[in-house]
């Protein structure tokens, strides 16, 4: 049957692209066969597969065939008919190896077989590109044409090359996944539907789109995403191309054969490392990946010196692979690794696009990614070939990482993808498509509006805001021309249209995109500069927080424009460890699986059912049997003292007092950092009310602490907190929260950038990212004061209430709350913090704290815990009945 559709969709090519494919390639791949028939009927198309599938082949296939078709019957013309947009800078590398080489193979065939095929002109035009070649491209258009989302939206409004791109018939959007859950892929659906109006005003019908993906989910999403919208509100049709498992996945969880809490640190660590040497011994490339930019180069050096001992690898044969190295570095890296010169390679994040890099047998994960389809996407680089399984192992460090770890790995083998999100009405964006659109040619109030209402992400944008943000472009928010700040566009409301302003193309040309300029920041301490923080970091502190440079601890008293002036803060506890920034968020709906499962083992232990329990982890988790004991041990620890089990439908709330008389009332909500973050910000926001005290606030994907000196908590007050956050006022309550932190005041400047309300490039001269600070800061100040309902204002609160944390689930929670389907228990005062709440109570002492002394503390918590469960006379065993009757203190 395959066979036949081979030969089927090989009968829609021209005889020498079948011939060629053929002898390259042997057979099609499911997305193939299923994609490539659909391009040649002209739909729209939504290819989801993993990395290896062939689906860039699959787009790039039937619309080449095409062009050649229209060659050979003289209708190949001079201009542009296919645009592929993609978010990676490096283009060319890629595009070599997916296009021009494949094409100059088709013409040597295609010769041989006594064909005389057109030449199909490729070409890059993105910020790289040197004027010499923008130039020819005018004279001499590609008729396929290569650029990113902000080089195309430029292209829009720059005068002759609008034209150009009015032929256009076919439109790719590769790493649609990577786009989609981004400011970066609101700018480029509007620009999309801008483009889709000139080629309808020019050829009198739209574009062909053709998105590709990795792993993602919900698929109906991503394709209105891809496609938009029709004006009377119904979805373009867009064709889905499911083929995400088309490859077979073999997932595992392992975890080193040491006392996760009383062994020494160092062993530990040692084990980890012969884990991953040993792994990756049998394997002819193996791919490792960490969660921070930080641990990979630690890890490449800690694994570069064991391998070569061990004489399993020469040094140079491991390298380390993310975004803080230098593109040269990165490309040396990819090219040595796809020659098969590697034997590891050590990644943050950095390659998980999908930069082609040929073959790699195995991945290990060091501790979990925190979600599903991050799992399949990182694993989807083993066994680049679409008919080999792709090998993935993680190897979990701490018993909540292996409970993550184990949930995740079976979740993935079941195809339960976590949901993309997709931010909606991002108003900084609409304003920078607004004055891109001015520049075009005038426009009728209404006929922009809906234009814009067709892109997905602004689908149910509303004509009030879309009025304010005229308005504020259109200068109609008086009184901000003494802080430099001027309209942008021509606005008359009584004529009901907009145009443009004089010096609107140049501001467009030097200051569109989305993506903020991240700068360091420097760090003064007593007048003097002590070394600089990423702006990320800087963004998540508060006055009085104390933090780690150089191995010393610091208190931060304010920030002011690039700088943040510090006091030293000898042998005080960090309250931000310094990784935090970078620490990937658990997602949303792995965190539910999570909890449902912390609850099925609870369950069963609380039953007395623990063989039922070991089988259910070795069997259907695949567990190691010393790794389901640890998982077993850890959750009977936790309701043995308790007497709760918090997941999905469980919320444990308990307090106990510190060494030095400060309270912390840790709340254990399994919903992903995102949603805590929320969270604990309007219970930490009430508390500091109602107390009237200063609360340090931390938080995990598990859980947050509110912590604060002062009268000794009670029920009365926790419940005074629960019946205060609740899912109709915690907007509110989050406004307040932020507006006078230090995350508003960053992300303010990003947002009215975005807005060109501080423009970076104009008339020559290029602003620092400190000068911008400082003038936001000024604008931020006036505007809370006299405009604070003005777009960038709440964009800015919309941004870090939606996007960077999540309201919308953290509303949920509340909601769940109050409908009774999740259950609040309240225990306290413990003596101690309960097993659960072991990391996050740690999670203060990260930095300063050696690992080994890290370690020292959870050994006595658990050593204290043990006690006293056993001064109660509960073993696990035979305690496992009566866990659940008597509680620790209530």
């Amino acid at each position: 049957m395959a066979l036949q559709d081979d030969e089927e969709v090989l009968s829609l090519l021209r005889p020498y692209v079948a011939a060629w494919f053929r002898e390259k390639y042997g057979s099609f791949t499911d997305p193939q066969r299923e994609a490539i028939p659909l391009i040649k009927q002209g739909r729209s198309v939504l290819i989801s597969s993993p990395t290896g599938t062939g689906k860039t082949l699959a787009a790039f296939l039937a619309i080449l065939d095409d062009l050649l078709a229209m060659g050979e019957r003289g209708e190949l013309e001079d201009k542009i008919y296919a645009v592929y947009v993609s978010p990676l800078r490096a283009l060319d590398n890629d595009m070599y190896r997916n296009l021009v080489q494949p094409l100059g193979e088709i013409y040597e065939k295609a010769k041989s077989m006594g064909f005389q095929p057109p030449e199909v002109r490729v070409a890059t035009r993105t910020s790289d590109t040197p004027a010499n070649e923008k130039a020819r491209m005018l004279r001499r258009p590609p008729h396929i044409l290569i650029t990113t989302p902000e080089s195309l939206a430029i292209s829009l409004v720059a005068p002759k090359f609008r034209e150009r791109l009015s032929t256009a018939r076919w439109v790719i959007v590769d790493e649609i996944h990577e786009l989609a859950s981004s400011k970066r892929g609101s700018h480029l659906a509007l620009t999309l539907e801008r483009l889709e109006e000139l080629v309808s005003e020019a050829q009198g019908r739209g574009l062909q789109r053709v998105g590709l993906s990795a792993t993602i989910s919900p698929l109906e999403e991503v394709a209105r995403f891809l496609g938009g919208y029709y004006d009377d509100g119904t979805p373009r049709p867009v064709e889905i191309v499911d083929a995400r498992f088309a490859k077979p996945f073999d997932i595992r969880v392992i975890t080193p054969r040491v006392d996760l809490i009383h062994g020494d640190p160092e062993k530990i660590n040692e084990e980890i490392y012969n884990t991953v040497a040993e792994l990756s011994r049998t394997a002819r490339t193996t791919l490792v990946f960490t969660n921070t930019r930080s641990a990979t180069e630690r890890v490449v050096f800690k694994l570069k010196k064991l391998m070569a001992s061990k004489g399993y690898v020469d040094m140079d044969e491991i390298e380390a692979h993310h975004s803080s190295l230098s593109r040269e570095v990165r490309l040396d890296v990819e090219e040595r690794l796809k020659r098969g010169e590697l034997k590891l390679v050590v990644s943050s994040t950095s390659l998980e696009l999908g930069i082609d890099i040929g073959y790699i047998d195995l991945v290990v994960l060091l501790s979990s990614p925190k979600s599903v389809s991050r799992l399949l996407q990182r694993v989807g680089r083993a066994g680049h070939h679409v008919s080999q399984v792709s090998r993935g192992v993680m190897v979990a460090v701490n018993r909540d990482d292996l409970i993550e770890c184990t949930v995740l790995a079976k979740a993935a083998m079941e195809r339960k993808i976590d949901n993309v999100r997709i931010p909606r009405n991002p108003l900084d964006v609409l304003a920078q498509h607004i004055v891109g659109m001015s520049i075009e040619r005038p426009w009728k109030l209404e006929e922009a509006f809906r234009v814009i209402r067709r892109a997905y992400p602004f689908h149910a944008l509303s004509w009030e805001d879309y009025m304010s943000v005229l308005r504020f472009l259109g200068g109609k928010s008086q009184g901000l021309e003494d802080e430099g700040v001027y309209s942008k566009i021509r606005l008359d409301e009584d004529l009901g249209e907009f145009g443009r302003k004089r010096s609107a193309r140049m501001i467009y040309q030097l200051n569109a995109g989305t993506i903020p300029d991240e700068a360091k920041i420097k760090v003064i301490s007593k007048g003097k500069s002590i070394g600089s923080l990423e702006e990320e970091f800087v963004e998540i502190l508060e006055p009085g927080d104390i933090f780690v440079l150089g191995g010393k601890t610091y208190r931060f008293l304010r920030a002011d424009g690039m700088k943040v002036y510090v006091e030293p803060a000898e042998n005080e506890r960090p309250t931000v460890p310094s990784w935090f920034s970078e620490m990937l968020p658990l997602a949303f709906d792995s965190a539910l699986l999570v909890g449902e499962f912390r609850e099925r083992v609870g369950e069963l232990i609380a039953q007395g059912k623990l063989d039922e329990a070991r089988r259910m982890l070795v069997e259907e988790y695949r567990l190691e049997p010393h790794a389901a004991e640890e998982v077993i041990q850890y959750v009977w620890e936790q309701l043995a003292y308790t007497g709760v089990v918090p997941g999905r439908r469980n919320i444990l709330i308990e307090y106990f007092q510190g060494d030095e008389g400060e309270w912390s009332i840790a709340f254990h909500t399994l919903f992903g950092r995102r949603t805590n973050d929320a969270l604990s910000r309007a219970y930490g926001a009430v508390l500091s009310d109602r107390l009237n005290v200063p609360v340090k606030v931390s938080v995990t994907d598990n859980a947050f602490m509110l912590t604060y000196e002062g009268r000794e908590p009670d029920e009365g007050l926790i419940r005074y907190l629960l019946s205060s956050v609740r899912s109709d006022n915690l907007r509110q309550l989050l406004e307040g929260a932020v507006v006078r932190t230090e995350m508003m005041r960053r992300r303010f400047r990003h947002v009215a950038q975005r807005s060109f309300m501080i423009l970076r490039r104009y008339r020559g001269h290029e602003r620092s990212p400190e000068r911008m600070q400082l003038s936001a800061q000024k604008l931020l100040d006036v505007m809370l004061e006299e405009m604070p309902d003005s777009p960038v204002i709440r964009e800015t609160y919309r941004e870090i209430l939606e996007d960077y944390m999540d309201i919308q689930d953290a509303g949920r929670v509340l909601r769940w709350i109050e409908d009774g389907e999740v259950k609040v228990t309240i225990r306290g005062p413990l003596p101690y913090p309960s097993p659960f709440a072991h990391n996050l109570f740690i999670k203060e002492y990260s930095d300063v704290v050696l690992m080994e002394d890290k370690q020292k503390i959870m050994a006595y918590l658990h050593d204290r815990i043990m006690e006293y469960l056993r001064s109660k006379g509960k073993v696990l065993e035979e305690g496992v009945q009566q866990a659940q009757g008597e509680e620790a203190h209530t």
